[in-house]
């Protein structure tokens, strides 16, 4: 390793095979190591609130992913003030994702597809303090605004995944009828006929 100092990296992806590829990519370069690597947003929170965490400057992460998404890890990492900065890497191109992501401080935002070395350019654009954003997925990302609040996405993002009203009810620690009319809100505000299309209509617009 070079005298420079190293960039380190919290990687959290939960494909285990591509979360062990970019590890080696990454640790391949002289002055980039991957400190440490989590299969979900929640366990990758967790490291950032020890002690190690302290000295993660670039958190690299996937958008879906169990127990927390990688938005949701960004948006407690904006709001806690980190002074690591964020890189989203997803497979999905959707503008939704992009603009929620803009929102939560994150500062680079790739598709997995990406050439390695566009990546390895971004990460160091981004710790010196720049942004790195595909410009593929800068097309609309600003043209129609989240209508959803964070706790209609909550439940909607249940109800995607088949769980029951009081599944979901006992999942977020809230009353049945509570639940209904978050999901009844957000059904209406996407026009759609029931909770199935309207978590079909978010999700692809990377409102969930």
């Amino acid at each position: 390793m070079s005298n420079k100092k190293a960039i380190n990296i919290l990687l959290a992806e939960d494909q285990t095979m591509l979360r062990n590829a970019l590890a080696t990519i990454l640790d391949l370069e002289d002055n980039l190591q991957v400190i440490h690597s989590c299969a979900t947003g929640k366990l990758a929170l967790e490291y950032m609130h020890s002690e190690d965490g302290a000295k993660v400057d670039i958190v690299l992460s996937d958008i879906e992913m169990p127990d927390m998404t990688g938005l949701e890890l960004a948006q407690h990492l904006f709001e806690a003030k980190a002074r690591s900065h964020t890189i989203i890497l997803t497979t999905f191109a959707r503008s939704g994702y992009l603009r929620r992501a803009m929102d939560s401080g994150v500062k680079g935002y790739l598709l997995k597809d990406s050439p390695s070395h566009e990546l390895i350019a971004a990460i160091h654009k981004v710790h010196q303090g720049g942004a790195a954003i595909a410009p593929e997925l800068m097309v609309g990302s600003w043209m129609e605004k989240d209508p959803l609040t964070d706790k209609e996405r909550r439940a909607l993002r249940l109800a995607k995944d088949g769980l029951s009203t009081e599944d979901i009810a006992s999942k977020l620690f809230l009353s049945t009828g509570t639940v209904r009319n978050y999901l009844s809100s957000a059904s209406n505000k996407l026009n759609a006929k029931n909770r199935i299309e309207a978590a079909r209509i978010a999700h692809q617009n990377g409102w969930l």
